[in-house]
């Protein structure tokens, strides 16, 4: 697969709680380089690094993260905010709690109302797969096929675990045919981020795919060995 096909499938990440303003600078300046999808970033940048970009790369943020417990009018808040500071796509947290207490109305509920508040601009739900179980997961592909939003996300990469490509195809299986899938978390090679793409995924979160291309110098021309997974 030509590495230029993944680029324009990440999601190029830096959400630590250490990230400076430089450091958000690097990475759009990355970003464009090697041509992702978007950067997604904490809140507090985002109007800076909209400043920043301009319409040369697409800004996402994230909402009630990462532990998702949130009052749903504060995540009403948080999206408002983003969006006006110049957010292109919004990644928001469930309340697991919810989900987990079979309160399924306010799962439901609380992404339609995210959407309506998003509108236009893309909306990805992060449901922490780590902590589902299978069923769950499956309910979560049904609330978020009726909700409306744009996508289906495994993580958060701040919780026990990331991606896998069981929950990318158990994803794959029960969402609707509008709902995309993003697999987030833990993707350390090109190899296996030519798999999340093959099983379906159509963004990928991750910091570490364009570290690699730079550690190698490579500006994404080169083709993955088919073999090589």
């Amino acid at each position: 697969m030509d590495r230029n096909k993944i680029f324009k499938a990440v999601d190029h990440t830096l959400l630590t709680q250490q990230a400076t303003w430089s450091e958000i600078q690097q990475i759009c300046d990355d970003a464009i380089k090697y041509g992702t999808a978007s950067v997604c970033i904490p809140p507090s940048y985002v109007e800076a690094a909209k400043e920043y970009v301009g319409e040369r790369m697409r800004v996402c943020t994230v909402i009630g993260f990462p532990n998702g417990y949130n009052t749903t009018a504060a995540k009403v808040f948080e999206t408002e905010d983003a969006l006006e500071n110049g957010a292109d796509e919004i990644d928001m947290v469930i309340n697991i709690g919810d989900l987990r207490d079979k309160r399924f109305d306010r799962v439901l509920e609380e992404i339609r109302t995210i959407k309506a508040v998003c509108g236009d601009h893309v909306l990805k739900v992060i449901i922490e797969t780590c902590l589902l179980t299978r069923e769950e997961k499956i309910k979560m592909c049904q609330l978020v096929t009726e909700a409306g939003a744009d996508y289906i996300k495994t993580s958060t990469g701040f919780s026990t675990g990331g991606a896998t490509f069981e929950d990318i195809q158990l994803f794959k299986s029960h969402v609707g045919p509008k709902v995309k899938i993003k697999a987030a978390g833990g993707i350390s090679s090109f190899e296996d981020a030519e798999r999340f793409l093959e099983l379906g995924a159509g963004r990928l979160g991750t910091s570490r795919i364009v570290k690699l291309a730079k550690a190698e110098g490579d500006h994404g021309k080169t083709e993955i060995d088919p073999g090589s997974y």
